[in-house]
């Protein structure tokens, strides 16, 4: 197989074309058999009750990829599985049922918290057309699991979103406009408990919401025919990788930023894993397809290894002709 290790993100509340609904597992699953290691954040393959997570790909949140990247701790890939403790507003039979699915279906191993203070989430897009959000609990979600024994975090709880904006994004598609708020708890949290953490937006079970009328674009259909969006999540904490936060030890199965090789980026966004990669010399892969909402007229600054591709089958033949030692330019006309 080949040695290379790779950084592959699809960031949340963008509106990527590949990957900006329901996950692109299809496109994971590709790159990851070109690659040794491929470190992916939850939203590239998390698709409700779907989610087809190779097993060399390492089930990282988004904020704690800038932290791997910027050196401030280190991936250790786990041998056996997470104890994963799936935090709640209220103990549901969605979210017992939700549980009991990932124990069954998985062989995890999952509890349920109540938790003692709800974590209020408030779903909202941006002037720049990106999808943000407000929310409240998080100190009180923190402390409460503090004494707890666990080895990964799954967040159940509701997102509160107008339903004008609902019903535009599921005619009409564009930004999801809940992942912008996922995103910032998600990071509040990572950041505080040092641990894997990941959202699913529940909600309750409602035959009069409109999508569940329709016939959605196929990359949002994951989402139409799931109830509690919970199953993705659990499959991919069950093996995420532990926080090593003491970069200077050694442990069996580490992966470190100077063990990556190529950071896979969509084109039409730049923030703290293209900067650092870039500070690091690590060679940067632009999909033109998988565009953002910001990819018209967007402008990279100069970066001597900066490789644009048209799509995905692209990128995996250029990691494929590097893994085998052949400089991809040897191979164009």
């Amino acid at each position: 197989m080949s040695k290379l290790n790779v950084v592959m993100i699809i960031p949340t509340g963008l509106g990527c074309a590949l990957g900006g609904d329901a996950a692109y597992n299809s496109g994971v699953k590709l790159i990851a058999s070109t690659v040794n290691n491929l470190i992916i954040n939850p939203n590239a393959v998390n698709a409700s009750d779907i989610n087809e997570l190779p097993d060399n790909a390492l089930y990282t949140e988004g904020s704690t990829i800038d932290r791997f990247l910027q050196g401030k701790l280190n991936l250790q890939k786990i041998k056996t599985f997470n104890k994963v403790l799936m935090v709640v507003n209220k103990v549901s039979p969605a979210s017992l049922n939700s549980a009991n699915a990932g124990i069954w279906g998985l062989g995890a191993d999952v509890s349920v918290l109540l938790l003692s203070t709800p974590l209020l989430m408030k779903a909202t897009m941006l002037a720049d057309g990106t999808a943000g959000g407000k929310y409240s609990g998080i100190d009180e979600l923190v402390r409460q699991v503090s004494d707890i024994e666990f080895d990964a975090l799954a967040v159940q709880t509701p997102i509160d979103c107008d339903d004008d904006i609902a019903e535009n994004y599921w005619q009409n598609g564009g930004v999801n406009p809940w992942g912008g708020v996922e995103a910032l708890i998600s990071k509040a949290i990572a950041e505080r408990i040092n641990k894997p953490v990941a959202h699913a937006p529940s909600e309750s079970i409602d035959d009069d919401k409109t999508y569940t009328k329709i016939v959605v674009a196929r990359a949002m259909a994951p989402e139409v025919i799931s109830n509690t969006y919970t199953f993705c999540i659990l499959k991919g904490l069950h093996r995420a990788p532990r926080l090593i936060l003491d970069v200077n030890k050694q442990y069996n199965d580490l992966l470190k930023v100077d063990d990556i090789d190529f950071l896979l980026t969509p084109h039409g966004c730049w923030g703290t894993p293209h900067i650092v990669a870039q500070q690091k010399n690590i060679p940067i892969i632009v999909v033109k397809e998988n565009t953002t909402c910001f990819s018209k007229n967007f402008t990279y600054p100069y970066y001597k290894n900066l490789i644009t591709v048209n799509n995905y089958l692209e990128a995996a033949g250029l990691l494929q002709a590097m893994s085998c030692g052949v400089d991809y330019r040897t191979v164009l006309l």
